[in-house]
């Protein structure tokens, strides 16, 4: 794939942001298991919601009355978009089948499968997600959600549209540019 001036830092970027979720989820996989497995979709976009809606209520509102901020909610979202992936892929459980070693291995290549979409989309599209706010970003993660659940509520079926997947692999993406704008904002 041809790349433009650029994509190397934006790859760079890409990873450091996908590695730190990777490393929580790691985390969190060793402390929890892999318990999500019991989550519907819909519970997983309901949870990625309510964390979109917050950050906007921060932005909004200037504060935050709870002490994590606009940060550890976008990894979050990334983190339970990659986990939505996993169970589209794979199918809702009643008891956890995966050890926590195999959901990493398959919340990391939902991460992956998401910067391949970003590195075409970044080809066509050049970089224009750097010329916009992170509040935009937060906005089109919103619709992405409203989307979802339509399709949803559908059972799935769409005439024209993309299916849950592919909003899914986009608001992985807007969140990974969000938190790149957060870190580049931070540096100066």
């Amino acid at each position: 794939m041809d790349q433009f001036p650029g994509m190397d830092k934006t790859l760079a970027q890409y990873d450091a942001v996908t590695d730190e979720c990777l490393a929580l989820f790691a985390k969190k996989a060793h402390d929890y298991g892999t318990a999500w497995r019991i989550l519907r979709v819909s519970s997983l976009t309901d949870q990625i919601f309510i964390k979109a809606q917050r950050i906007r209520t921060i932005q909004t509102v200037g504060e935050s009355k709870v002490e994590e901020g606009v940060r550890p909610e976008l990894v979050g979202i990334i983190n339970y978009a990659a986990m939505a992936l996993v169970q589209l892929e794979l199918g809702v459980v009643d008891r956890p089948d995966l050890d926590a070693e195999q959901g990493i291995a398959r919340v990391k290549a939902a991460l992956h499968q998401a910067r391949e979409l970003m590195q075409r989309k970044n080809h066509d599209y050049g970089e224009a997600w750097r010329s916009m706010r992170v509040s935009s970003l937060v906005d089109l993660i919103l619709m992405k959600l409203l989307r979802i659940k339509q399709i949803e509520d559908n059972q799935g079926n769409t005439l024209v549209s993309e299916g849950i997947d592919a909003n899914f692999l986009d608001i992985i993406n807007y969140g990974v540019f969000a938190l790149i704008q957060l870190d580049e904002a931070e540096a100066g």
